[in-house]
């Protein structure tokens, strides 16, 4: 369902007392960062509800699709533990540079924090991370993958995927700027995301692809099919 707030086209995929699954567009902070940012997506939730939405987990400034908050403490420390203990099963799409050969894998590389926001790989000290990836669909000179994180390391899916040679289209921090530049949009979304809410049951929720992602996904695809005729 769609409700009016502050910033257009909001989409609430799940609410009830407890807690509220979000479809965040690309470009929208999902918390204020002390970045300048004018909006974002914690303060736009809470003004409307007119009290103190918490913040669960997070997606980057860059990266669509399904976040969680919590209404009240409770349910906070209960969602928080479940990340804590990595029994949230997270689902993410990207399409990626060049062609991924194996079907299907793990990367394993530990990661830790460079500075100035960046992330990177560092085997001596960083911390254990883990990114199982499925090959959805080869388009060449690209590759749209499935991705779940086992782990939850900041920039995760983004370091991963550029230290084993196929960063993220539209990547301008770990990956070629220059190149980079010319796509719409980071190429990742968070597509769904199954938990425990406190009444014990199970849920998933998904959420749905947007058109500026699959705009780029069409674009692909009509020139792969293009060049095989």
């Amino acid at each position: 369902m769609t409700k009016q707030f502050l910033y257009d086209d909001l989409e609430i995929l799940y609410e009830d007392r407890d807690l509220l699954a979000v479809n965040k567009p690309e470009g929208l902070a999902s918390i204020h960062d002390n970045a300048g940012e004018s909006l974002d997506l914690q303060t736009i939730l809470s003004e409307h509800y007119k009290t103190k939405i918490l913040v669960v987990h997070r997606l980057d400034k860059e990266v669509s699709g399904i976040i969680l908050f919590a209404k009240n403490e409770k349910t906070h420390k209960l969602l928080n533990k479940q990340f804590a203990d990595r029994t949230v099963k997270k689902s993410y799409t990207a399409i990626v540079h060049g062609i991924i050969e194996k079907e299907n894998g793990e990367i394993r590389f530990p990661i830790r924090e460079l500075g100035s926001g960046r992330m990177g790989v560092d085997s001596k000290k960083g911390k254990p991370s883990k990114t199982f990836y499925s090959i959805a669909e080869k388009l060449f000179p690209y590759t749209l993958v499935e991705l779940n994180p086992t782990t939850g390391r900041r920039h995760q899916l983004r370091v991963h995927l550029y230290a084993v040679g196929h960063s993220i289209v539209g990547d301008k921090r770990y990956g070629d700027n220059e190149l980079q530049d010319k796509f719409p949009r980071l190429m990742l979304h968070a597509k769904s995301i199954c938990f425990v809410k406190p009444d014990r049951k199970e849920l998933l929720i998904e959420a749905p692809v947007p058109e500026s992602f699959l705009k780029f996904l069409k674009e692909i695809k009509s020139s792969v099919h293009g060049k095989e005729k």
